[in-house]
């Protein structure tokens, strides 16, 4: 026998190089280089979070006219700076006690890290609370603002406070955000050890997947570091999350596909190289093709205004390329150097009956069984699955994709978002958070005519000058974040524009709000074709067809929508969220698309290999019996590393955990098991037209019994 890895003059270049990591002596030198990367860049991988860029202005495109602010509030002071503010309450009215415990807290306010000199205290028309007002940088903020805190309570008894603003609500945002790497690495950890366990039922092999995921995580964090530092690469605590729950799934999505089709080469090849580099072979294009489906399609996001949108692309397509990098060279490296006894106690050994391809069905009795149902009545299981999808699409309407409040942001409420609603029962409603209004100095008066006679802005405040430019604060009547204080931002910008000469910008904790959501519906627009051609693409040239690649799209879609459907009734109804992100509709679609493209590109590839053997039919019915568990179990996997993100105290992150984790489910169940193999099957060789597949079908086998162990459940 030939040892791979030295292989034959005549083979190709392409299977050479997909078998060396199976080879005895290239094995060890894939192994040294994965140490070696492992030990040059992993360690790179614990500095992510500090390049990650968690404030809203942060996200936005340059071009829109809150970033323009920001810009030109530099102008007007050296750092960059968000408001926290105070606020002190006590029912039944502040006491003279009161206001000197306020007074007595500006000096040490103002001392914290990172603050400026605190302006107060202000009452409130009511007398019910104060309220004092910290310019703060970003510099080390959740510290000031836990101090800032702390010193506030020490009040005299009654006398109840809270740090809110936009200062205080990112401080609270960043605490969440520096716990979820850890949270989500040890999550995602435990459930795939536990899941690997359960399917490879044996106490060592899941092992050296988890290792191989370990080390591919370290590699694209490390990846991702380099990128947000020195190449400008916009990350944040959501990408940053879903790098590590996406690396663990598809890292053992791959892991369970290369495994199960060495454990079935072993059967077939007494060498346990020669069983793996004949896994790699076969098993290994479907690989590269669903790794390359999903990473070009996570690159389609680098077309997005919206920097968080854009930066998640390369983020998670960097997560896909090491996870597959890692699955098709550590592990099999690994699983070849410590041989078969790593599967004990159900250790594969060689027989030589399953050189007959239709052998290995035996172990496949549950999903013979769904075989057979699929080929009784392909038609009608078809139309009663599309209906069901259909139905669930119906939710659509109930999903509310328009952004979140600032108390919408959270699973329960800190004290921001407490703080904030004390400060909206008191004083104007847009306290703390006002519009940024930057123009030229020579139209001041008249631009602070236009302010203050514009509808919905409660008060406009003294000009501050710099640089040949004027700026004002426009305290609004309504909530920060609210759809009316958007549209009080939409009639300011009316408003300066028309001023003449002022060449005047509006800016704010609300515009930025409002620039995000128009961002995110223009990226929407524009990326979700893009991405489905990408797509289609890949899949023709994958499948060589036109015909199954439309019904692979179509199906993917239509469980798309479904999802999307299903999870806008259970936030609304069940979890109570008030709606999603602007960006969520595009974010669910680049996952779910691409992940459940996926599992049809495993499904389909086998089929049409069995296809050119077996005849359009029985292939279909072979394919989804002997792929049907493993797949399957891959969902799974994936499904359960996502639903690590539903139990984080963010909304956002947790409807995106959700959406992927039932979408997942849906695909691989659903989609993946009934309705794609039912369309395949009823429409028999055409699926692969034009080819050549879809004129000439192989000879029929007379031996009956090898249909009857693809039709007939045998366990």
């Amino acid at each position: 026998m030939t040892a791979p890895g030295d292989a034959p003059p005549g083979r190709g270049w392409a299977r050479r190089l997909s078998e060396l990591p199976s080879g005895r002596r290239a094995k060890w030198a894939v192994l040294a280089l994965w140490v070696v990367l492992v030990m040059v860049i992993g360690p790179l991988a614990g500095k992510l979070g500090d390049v990650e860029e968690n404030d809203a202005a942060a996200w936005l495109p340059a071009g829109a006219e809150s970033t323009q602010v920001v810009e030109l509030q530099e102008r007007f002071r050296k750092d960059e700076t968000m408001l926290a503010v105070v606020v002190y309450e006590r029912a039944g009215g502040i006491t003279a006690q009161d206001r000197a415990k306020a007074q007595a807290d500006l000096a040490p306010l103002g001392a914290l890290p990172g603050a400026e000199r605190a302006q107060g205290p202000f009452p409130s028309k009511d007398g019910d609370a104060l309220q004092t007002l910290v310019p703060m940088t970003d510099e080390d903020l959740p510290k000031a603002i836990d101090a800032a805190r702390e010193l506030a309570e020490r009040g005299p008894p009654g006398l109840v406070t809270h740090v809110t603003g936009p200062a205080g609500g990112a401080a609270d945002m960043f605490k969440v955000f520096e716990t979820v790497d850890g949270f989500l690495l040890m999550a995602a950890g435990i459930v795939v050890i536990v899941l690997l366990l359960f399917i490879y039922r044996s106490p060592v092999l899941w092992l050296v997947p988890v290792l191989s995921a370990v080390a591919a995580l370290a590699l694209a964090q490390g990846m991702v570091y380099l990128l947000a530092k020195y190449a400008d690469l916009t990350v944040n605590g959501q990408s940053s999350g879903i790098l590590t729950v996406l690396v663990f799934g598809v890292a053992t999505d791959y892991a369970l596909l290369l495994v199960a089709r060495y454990r079935e080469e072993l059967h077939r090849h007494q060498d346990h190289h020669e069983a793996m580099a004949a896994a790699l072979h076969r098993g290994g294009p479907a690989i590269f093709a669903s790794a390359g489906t999903v990473a070009l399609g996570l690159l389609c996001l680098m077309l997005a205004d919206l920097n968080s949108t854009a930066g998640m692309g390369p983020v998670a397509a960097a997560g896909v390329l090491t996870a597959l990098l890692a699955m098709m060279t550590l592990l099999p490296a690994l699983l070849v150097i410590f041989g078969r006894w790593m599967f004990w106690p159900l250790v594969p050994r060689y027989d030589a009956k399953y050189l007959d391809a239709d052998a290995s069905d035996k172990e496949h009795g549950v999903w013979a069984w769904v075989a057979r149902l699929v080929s009784r009545r392909p038609r009608i299981l078809a139309a009663v699955v599309s209906l069901g999808l259909l139905g669930m699409t119906l939710g659509l309407g109930s999903l509310k994709a328009e952004g979140l409040s600032d108390a919408g942001q959270f699973v329960d409420k800190p004290d921001s978002v407490v703080g904030g609603e004390v400060l909206t029962k008191h004083y104007p409603a847009g306290s703390g958070a006002p519009a940024i209004v930057i123009g030229d100095a020579s139209a001041a008066a008249p631009l602070a005519t236009a302010l203050r006679r514009t509808e919905g802005v409660a008060e406009v405040s003294r000009p501050i000058t710099a640089a040949g430019l004027v700026q004002y604060e426009a305290t609004l009547g309504d909530r920060a974040d609210s759809k009316a204080a958007q549209d009080t931002i939409d009639r300011l910008r009316d408003t300066v524009d028309a001023v003449p000469g002022a060449d005047a910008k509006v800016g704010g904790t609300t515009a930025t709000t409002l620039d995000i959501n128009r961002a995110a519906s223009r990226d929407n627009l524009v990326i979700i074709p893009i991405v489905l051609l990408v797509v289609f693409v890949i899949l023709v040239l994958l499948l060589r067809a036109l015909v199954a690649p439309l019904l692979m799209m179509a199906t993917v879609v239509l469980s798309f929508l479904a999802a999307l459907g299903a999870s806008g009734l259970i936030f609304q109804h069940v979890f109570g969220f008030e709606g999603t992100d602007a960006g969520f509709p595009l974010l669910a679609f680049i996952f779910l698309v691409a992940l459940g493209v996926d599992y049809n590109i495993f499904l389909m590839h086998r089929v049409r290999e069995e296809s050119q053997a077996l005849g359009t039919r029985r292939g279909v019915l072979r394919g989804l019996t002997v792929t049907g568990g493993v797949i399957t179990s891959a969902g799974l996997v994936l499904a359960a590393t996502f639903a690590a993100l539903a139990t984080l105290p963010l909304v956002g992150m947790a409807e995106m955990g959700f959406v992927v984790a039932f979408g997942v489910l849906l695909d691989t169940i659903i989609v993946r098991s009934l309705l794609l193999p039912a369309l395949a099957y009823d429409m028999g060789r055409r699926i692969w037209a034009p080819s050549r597949l879809a004129r000439e079908e192989p000879p029929t086998p007379t031996d009956k019994s090898t249909d009857n162990r693809i039709l007939e459940p045998t366990g």
